[in-house]
This record gives structure tokens, C-alpha cells and sequence, in this order.
């Protein structure tokens, strides 16, 4: 199920070792060598400006450091927990688990560009989030998992469901205030963690209710296998979101999805970023904008 493509990830593991992942230009990779498939896009809105700087006077939430047991990997693990401001520990609040990329780690969102930090005390501020906390974990299931694991990565992302569900969620969940039930977690994430998104959210329908892929990489599975049962992702998944940009090779992985989806009557967002490659630009749009569609 989950180790698909491992050749177009092995050369994407090899160019983002060390680095941020890279901005791959239109028709490189392009869903393993094939062509954008052609969809209707949902309307791209642009994120008002300011909404990924710092804004004076308002609260501020906080980023956790956490190291967990994986009973999968054998290993401690780590992963950043944002915390908003409004959280005393004393109601409970939803999950988002965002992934990072094939050259990233639990520091990507953080540390790379991301602001997730920012991007929510922003729409905290704004009142236009339910009340969650985002949790950023290392999406390598593999005892090194630094980003210099190169082209040993390519399958610990495909085991990092195993260590999600089996370790991380039920310490999230005996650790924090927060809900255990599916209607109460998403899963969304960039690249390489956007098609661990898709293949795990859709793969498990009864812990996840909201998915997010951006600009998703090739390691996402093809529809049908996403999607055996088209009746039961209608009953049960409350969120089918995905952006890219416009400008990224990368562009087949959701569109294959999209057109399946638009087929088979699935509520299914795809937003084409306009005139954007693989990047943080696209990514933090996802964020900002996902966040605000969920536990609602």
C-alpha cells in the first residue's frame, strides 16, 4: 500500500537532503512522468496580506517540544505541539497533525518558512479558527530519521503511519486536553507529507475526518487505491483539501485525484496556486486556509 513510486522518491531524497525541498519547475516528475490531468479548478482566493507576519497586540500561543515512545521504530521520537494561547489545559481541543517534506523534519514547519506559529495566532486573533492545537512530527519512521537519512527516507515515510497511529496520537491524547475522536483530528502536510496525508487520512477513515495534501509528491497513491470504497469516503470523511501551484511538476499527483473525485461525485478542493513552483508560498496559503475549514 504505502511503498509506491519509490524511484521518483528516491531521486526527490536525493536532491533534498540537507536542504528545503526543491523547487521543481513544470513537467519534472510530473506525476512520475505523466502529464497534468486536466480538471476544474476551485477558485483561488488570495490570503490577505499580513496573515504570515507577526501582528502586534495580539496573544501569542506556543511551540512545545515533545519526545514520545515509538513502539514501531523502536526509538524516542520528537515533534513540535503548537499551542494557542487560549489553551489552559482545562478544554479540550481538536488535532491537526502537519507533515513536512522529504527534506524537512519536525523543524521544517517552524524553522523553513512555514510560520505556523504566526499563521495561527493570526487567525486565533481573527476568531476564525475552532479551538485546536497543530502537532509537527518527524514523518521518517526510521531510527535515523535526520534529514540526512537521503535516500534511506524514501521508505520510513511510507511506515510513518505505524508510529502516527500506534504511538504519537494515544500520547497526544493521554498528554494534552484534547478530543479522541476522529471528527476531532485532521492530518494535512506538504509535499512528501502530502501524500502521506492523503494515502494515511484517506487509508484510515475511522481516526481521521479532515485531510489536507499540498502541492503533494509522488509517493501519493493513485485514486482508486485512496479511494476503494467511493460510498464510504462520502459518508465519512468531512474534508477533501488540496492546493498547488501552478508552476510545480509535481501538479499530476492532485489533479489525478481531483478528476476521480469530480467523477465520482466526491467533495473533493483543489486550488491551483497561480503562477507558484514547490514552495513555502503555497504551502503556508494551505495552512491558513485548511485550518480555518476544520472542526467546524
Amino acid at each position: 500500500m504505502k511503498k509506491v513510486y519509490f524511484a521518483a522518491l528516491l531521486s526527490l531524497s536525493l536532491m533534498t537532503a540537507n536542504a528545503q525541498e526543491p523547487n521543481i519547475p513544470m513537467g519534472m516528475f510530473g506525476g512520475f512522468g505523466q502529464q497534468q490531468t486536466n480538471v476544474k479548478f476551485d477558485e483561488y482566493v488570495a490570503a490577505p496580506a499580513g496573515f504570515d507576519k507577526e501582528r502586534a497586540g495580539i496573544k501569542r500561543g506556543k511551540v512545545q517540544l515533545i519526545e514520545y515512545k515509538s513502539e514501531s521504530v523502536g526509538t524516542t521520537r520528537k515533534a513540535n505541539v503548537y499551542l494557542p494561547a487560549s489553551y489552559d489545559g482545562k478544554k479540550k481541543f481538536g488535532v491537526l497533525y502537519l507533515l513536512h517534506g522529504i527534506g524537512g523534519d519536525e523543524w521544517e514547519w517552524m524553522n523553513d518558512g512555514g510560520v505556523p506559529n504566526i499563521i495561527m495566532d493570526n487567525l486565533y486573533a481573527d476568531g476564525k479558527v475552532a479551538d485546536m492545537i497543530v502537532v509537527m512530527p518527524n514523518g521518517r519512521a526510521a531510527k535515523d530519521d535526520s534529514r540526512a537519512g537521503g535516500m534511506g527516507s524514501a521508505a520510513a515515510f511510507g511506515e510513518f503511519d505505524k508510529d502516527l497511529i500506534g504511538s504519537l496520537i494515544p500520547y497526544i491524547e493521554k498528554n494534552f486536553s484534547v478530543y479522541t475522536d476522529k471528527n476531532h483530528r485532521a492530518i494535512a502536510g506538504l509535499s512528501m507529507g502530502g501524500g502521506q496525508s492523503l494515502n494515511f487520512g484517506l487509508g484510515n477513515l475511522d481516526k481521521f475526518a479532515y485531510v489536507g495534501g499540498f502541492s503533494s509528491a509522488p509517493n501519493t497513491m493513485r485514486a482508486a487505491q485512496l479511494i476503494p470504497d467511493v460510498d464510504k469516503v462520502k459518508k465519512e470523511n468531512k474534508l477533501l483539501w488540496m492546493v498547488c501551484g501552478g508552476a510545480d511538476g509535481l501538479m499530476f499527483n492532485s489533479t489525478q485525484l481531483k478528476a476521480f473525485c469530480d467523477e465520482n461525485n466526491i467533495p473533493c478542493v483543489l486550488i491551483n496556486y497561480p503562477n507558484e513552483g514547490h514552495n513555502f508560498t503555497v504551502w503556508k496559503y494551505g495552512l491558513y486556509n485548511f485550518a480555518q475549514l476544520i472542526f467546524k
